[in-house]
């Protein structure tokens, strides 16, 4: 594939480095584990589909096909199959590797980023809750269980990164209740984080692509990565999505830059960071969800209005934040 081929890169200022992508069997977390392989990272990747042993989404993606496009491409991986949501499992992978490489320096978490469960929309007075609770250990508190195993691991070293990937740069996220929550509380979580690692050295980030073509999306659309284009006829927004090899550019650049604490505690963006380090997709494209000029004619009206609505509301909750939050720093010590 064109996406294989171009991954061979002039530098790899990661290179002697250990990454973990949580949750590499697709999507973002497949995208990411490839850059950071391109980076000249050692990259292990896990995830609960393996050959043979499909996870409960029943996608045909496997962890051993995103180690082996690393390989393909000249970098190394480890696959493993871990389920992030048992935390036995998830300390023996943390110790697995610090014994073997005898350091962990970038932890990315994609886990459940496209948890079907997630997908219903609706109101939130008509939401089914029935797995609410599978919802909420699979997509948010394996995130929890993976950063608690981690962080030791960094703080011995006194140095590392810690990457939560989310949905959105706003406060709000679509889709139901449950997957809004998980959004804004994965952004919360890297913000708390941050505060307890920086004296220690280690940075915790929030990351968020733009227009993601995942393989569910392009599935969606009806098109493959060779012809994303042609979605474009159905949807004009498609024209600007990234592959998910360009957040992972990202977030690799992220992890390469020596002063990267200096963004920790704070909801980055792909198309923000490839601005600032000069990241191009594979196909030499720079999308930029942030600069585009978004076209509302191909969804509802009602959504558009929903939309303006929480956009105004956020905007005022984030005022009364700034505002309280400043005049609380006022009155600390020093």
């Amino acid at each position: 594939m064109t996406i294989l081929r171009a991954m061979t890169a002039p530098s790899r200022p990661l290179a002697g480095r250990v990454a973990l992508v949580a949750g590499a069997t697709r999507g973002a977390g497949r995208g990411i584990a490839r850059a950071l392989g391109e980076a000249g990272a050692l990259v292990y990747c896990t995830g609960r589909s393996t050959r043979g042993n499909p996870s409960p989404y029943g996608r045909p993606e496997t962890i051993e096909e995103t180690a082996d496009a690393i390989t393909s491409a000249g970098g190394t991986a480890i696959a493993l199959r871990v389920d992030h949501t048992v935390e036995a499992e998830v300390q023996a992978l943390v110790e697995r590797i610090e014994r073997e490489q005898e350091r962990l320096d970038v932890l990315v978490d994609c886990v459940a980023g496209e948890e079907p469960l997630m997908r219903q929309w609706g109101s939130f007075w008509t939401t089914d809750l029935t797995n609410a609770d599978t919802v909420l250990r699979q997509a948010l508190v394996s995130h929890i269980i993976t950063a608690k195993h981690v962080a030791p691991v960094m703080i011995r070293a006194g140095r590392g990164l810690i990457v939560e990937v989310t949905e959105g740069d706003a406060l709000g996220a679509g889709g139901n209740p449950l997957a809004q929550t998980v959004k804004l509380a994965i952004k919360g979580l890297a913000l708390n984080m941050a505060s307890e690692l920086y004296p220690h050295g280690v940075a915790a980030v929030a990351v968020t692509p733009g227009f993601l073509r995942s393989e569910s999306m392009l599935e969606g659309h009806g098109v493959t990565e060779g012809n994303w284009r042609d979605a474009g006829k159905q949807d004009p927004n498609f024209l600007e999505s990234e592959s998910p090899l360009f957040v992972g550019r990202a977030i690799a650049a992220l992890a390469a830059d020596p002063q990267a604490i200096g963004r920790s505690g704070r909801l980055c963006t792909s198309w923000e960071l490839a601005r600032e380090y000069g990241i191009t997709d594979y196909d030499g494209r720079r999308p930029d969800w942030g600069a585009h000029p978004i076209d509302w004619s191909p969804l509802p009206q009602s959504f558009v209005d929903y939309f303006r609505i929480a956009t105004r509301m956020q905007l005022g909750w984030l005022d009364t934040a700034a505002r309280r939050t400043r005049e609380i720093a006022g009155k600390l010590p020093g």
